[in-house]
């Protein structure tokens, strides 16, 4: 970038499509974006080996997932804005050297207390790392691109899911250089180096045209209404929702309004508020965001098909884990075509993938049902398909609604309302299956449940479908407005 873009960050006379790097600048940027999902992933399969090794509790094991999942939830918005303020180069690196440094300590740790410490830094460094992928998407490309762009970033969690499935069994399995769980880790590190170093070469440090100074307050107190939200939803249900759960639950809608009254305040005495809420007069905005935490709920779909196959059909932990590629690998085929959907489809893209995951699993809890697998395979096939298109699109439609110089913050918005989203499908619909399970243990009662429980996910997503048909109705996702204040 030249020295005037350096100077004015976003609003440099250098538009998107005369940066003949921004392909291999997105490249780079998929690499960091590839590290969160593939961790997730593999963490799961390696928990039995991580606890026996360890001699970790498992309230100790649990929280090895449940610390990052909750940190990473929490600072999304604050690591946005942090990119908007600082560069989004510096806090990309910065991530990404973060989060390959906790990596080494996650792999090297020496007690669940060590492990979890570096859970939690590797939650911390991703979400300094993870807004600023979609953020720099957004400045890099123009709209005719943006679709293209945003499709590969989805097939890169479709890639992550497929590589965690597979890197977890194997390297658990496979010893490699004498290692076990320690593996899963350590395979961060090449990953983490690469997109360091691309970065040096092909990131631009893009940031908000205005000069702005960081709201410590609003980060104290969106924290606060967060932590209070994400933890007991993450940790309820194991907890039995005692007394305090839900008193936490109950703090963090006093935390938010106090939030929302600070940043108006600050707002009104030329402050820069962390979270410009006229974002949430944006209409097309607000739906989006609706839709992703609808969309994303089906996370519960993942624990309670695992622990059906396992528990109920007997199943082992990889063959368990094998049995979810039908899904990813078609969110990965999918997310190739999405970007021609979405140019032919415009915003009914959307509606076609939620379509796509209301038949598929339809089909999915049908062949449960009747314990059929051919099924089986052709419905979670179909629900990947649905999940390919979803992603892509719905995140055009919300950081492709705003204001470049709001970039960051929308994208720690978006990804930050996936996870919340996530934990409130794991703590509710994890909930409904655990209830109707009861205290039988047969595959009887493990097939009622895991379809009572896909059939709360299923009647979330048709009403994101229906949300949907609203966007549809105010234009396409060609063609989006610009302004944080249009609706």
């Amino acid at each position: 970038m030249n020295e005037q873009a350096e100077k004015t960050g976003i609003g440099s006379t250098e538009t998107p499509a005369t940066d003949p790097r921004r392909w291999l600048a997105l490249l780079v940027l998929l690499l960091g974006a590839f590290l969160p999902p593939l961790d997730f992933t593999v963490v799961n399969l390696a928990l039995p080996t991580i606890r026996q090794d360890l001699g970790a509790t498992s309230s100790a094991v649990q929280f090895v997932i449940s610390a990052y999942a909750a940190t990473y939830a929490v600072f999304l918005i604050t690591g946005g804005r942090l990119g908007d303020l600082f560069g989004r180069r510096l806090m990309f690196m910065t991530g990404v050297a973060g989060f390959t440094l906790a990596s080494v300590l996650c792999g090297t740790a020496w007690s669940p207390n060590a492990l979890i410490a570096g859970r939690i830094l590797q939650g911390l460094t991703a979400t300094a790392m993870a807004p600023q992928v979609l953020a720099s998407i957004r400045i890099l490309f123009p709209a005719s691109e943006q679709g293209r762009a945003l499709a590969l970033y989805g097939a890169t969690f479709g890639l992550a899911n497929i590589f965690g499935q597979i890197l977890g069994g194997v390297l658990v399995s496979a010893h490699p250089f004498g290692l076990a769980w320690q593996a899963i880790f350590l395979i961060n590190v090449p990953i983490g180096l690469a997109a360091f170093i691309g970065s040096l070469f092909f990131l631009d440090n893009s940031r908000a045209q205005q000069t702005l100074k960081l709201d410590v307050g609003g980060v104290a107190l969106l924290s606060l209404t967060l932590g209070l939200l994400v933890y007991p939803l993450v940790e309820g249900r194991e907890n039995g929702w005692p007394l305090w759960i839900i008193a936490m639950l109950a703090g963090s809608s006093v935390a938010l309004i106090a939030f929302i009254r600070f940043e108006k305040w600050l707002a009104a005495h030329a402050g820069s508020p962390l979270v410009e809420l006229s974002l949430f007069r944006n209409s097309r905005f607000v739906m989006g965001i609706v839709m992703a935490m609808a969309f994303y709920m089906q996370s519960s779909f993942f624990l309670t098909f695992s622990v059906w196959l396992q528990s109920g059909v007997g199943m082992t932990p990889f063959n368990a884990g094998m049995a979810t590629l039908p899904y990813v690998v078609g969110g990965f085929v999918a997310s190739l075509m999405s970007s021609h959907l979405m140019q032919r489809l415009g915003a009914r893209a959307l509606t076609l993938g939620f379509a796509l995951q209301v038949v598929g699993f339809g089909i999915v809890m049908l062949a449960a049902s009747k314990a059929a697998s051919g099924g089986l395979h052709i419905g979670l096939a179909c629900a990947g398909l649905g999940w390919g298109i979803v992603v892509p699109s719905v995140i055009k439609a919300v950081i492709g609604s705003v204001d470049q110089r709001h970039a960051g913050l929308a994208s720690g918005v978006v990804i930050s309302s996936l996870q919340i989203g996530a934990a409130l499908g794991v703590a509710m619909i994890g909930g409904v299956f655990y209830n109707a399970l009861g205290a039988s243990q047969d595959l009887e009662a493990y097939t009622h449940a895991f379809i009572l429980a896909l059939g709360c996910n299923v009647a979330l997503l048709a009403l994101a479908g229906v949300l949907s048909l609203r966007l549809s109705n105010q234009g396409s996702l060609t063609s989006l407005p610009v302004s944080a204040t249009e609706s």
